[in-house]
């Protein structure tokens, strides 16, 4: 009889396990969601409604052999996974797949896909109504979305603001340039060095007129704004034993074999991790690697379990679908043509598409 590998979450890192596991043990994923949200794409999904089909992917088309349950995880202990609907699910290995939530719309906050895709039409039309658009965290996502609002109206003006002292810190100086040099072609105004001296009156995504004034005393006003940071890792549904390896935070204590510290079965990956790296779809899918090797391992008796290594830092960073600037390890810093051809131009849909079925290789 094949033991059961119970996998808590199918967003990126945790449908590449159940996959990859489909075929070497009883795999039963659990997710609220009734599709697979493409946060790589939200964005565009945003200014181009029409791209919104490209973002989700039904699940039934995952697993061969194994089962995706629609429900919620609320209790996870060693050997048991409680479910919303009162299930109890008995595993002999558990992966921690659960992820983080982020504001709308870099992560859709609905489960239901109809409504999630309602959701992103009317925040078009809100964002297709503005003039003036604030966007407040100059991360990843604030400077993608200001990218992705310029490519289709370029005649809106983009305000993005941050109490950091520059962009994209961690990266190299020639990434942060070309970034920068590519928002001032775009006329989007970084404000940056100064937090706000009070909170927006409206409702992020809420058409309205703001007036707003940093603590260096820049006055903005604008009729939509955003929120571009705020990432919270999703693990309060663990108990038992697992209550202690989740730190303060939220994230959760693992080791170098992403084995749940204190724990041979229990395994998490992605951005509940407690690993000091750019949490990432494609950090969590590196992360998968690294479990499903390991689990197969442990099932097979075939030895030492393999360890992660966070890599250096790299990301592709799109403005719009033919701008941007990304920063590969081996490769250095690249321009807008790479970044496109590796993301911007599809923000990778099809290669989801072939994870689930939807599209042949």
């Amino acid at each position: 009889m094949s033991p059961t590998v119970v996998v808590i979450g199918g967003g990126y890192g945790g449908s590449a396990t159940a996959k990859a596991l489909d075929g070497v043990a009883d795999v039963v994923l659990v997710d609220p969601k009734d599709a697979f949200f493409h946060a790589v794409g939200a964005l565009r999904a945003v200014v181009d409604p029409e791209f919104l089909p490209e973002v989700f992917f039904p699940y039934d088309k995952l697993l061969t052999n194994g089962r995706v349950v629609r429900d919620r995880a609320v209790r996870v202990e060693p050997g048991r996974v409680t479910l919303a609907s009162g299930e109890e699910l008995a595993a002999d290995y558990i992966v921690l797949a659960s992820g983080s939530g982020y504001p709308f719309p870099a992560k859709s906050d609905l489960d239901d896909t109809a409504a999630a895709q309602q959701k992103y039409r009317a925040a078009h039309a809100s964002l297709q109504a503005a003039d003036h658009v604030l966007l407040l965290g100059a991360g990843p996502v604030g400077l993608e979305f200001a990218g992705e609002i310029k490519a289709v109206w370029p005649q809106k003006k983009v305000v993005v603001v941050d109490p950091v002292a520059d962009i994209l810190s961690e990266y190299a100086p020639e990434l942060r340039e070309e970034i920068r040099r590519q928002l001032a072609e775009l006329d989007v105004q970084l404000v940056l060095g100064a937090p706000l001296k009070e909170n927006p009156s409206t409702a992020p995504g809420e058409r309205g007129t703001i007036h707003v004034t940093t603590a260096s005393d820049v006055d903005i006003t604008a009729d939509i704004w955003f929120r571009c940071f705020g990432v919270v890792p999703q693990t309060a549904y663990l108990a038992g034993a697992l209550t202690d390896v989740r730190q303060a935070n939220g994230e959760v204590a693992v080791t170098d074999t992403l084995q749940v510290k204190g724990q041979d079965t229990v395994f998490a990956l992605g951005d509940i991790t407690d690993i000091p790296e750019s949490k990432r779809a494609g950090t969590a899918m590196r992360h998968a690697n690294v479990v499903v090797g390991n689990i197969k391992a442990l099932i097979e008796s075939t030895g030492e379990l393999a360890t992660y290594q966070p890599g250096p830092a790299a990301i592709l960073l799109p403005l719009g679908p033919t701008g941007g600037a990304a920063q590969l390890p081996g490769q250095g810093v690249l321009g807008a043509e790479v970044t496109s051809q590796h993301k911007g131009a599809d923000l990778m849909t099809g290669r989801f598409g072939e994870l689930f079925g939807t599209r042949t290789p």
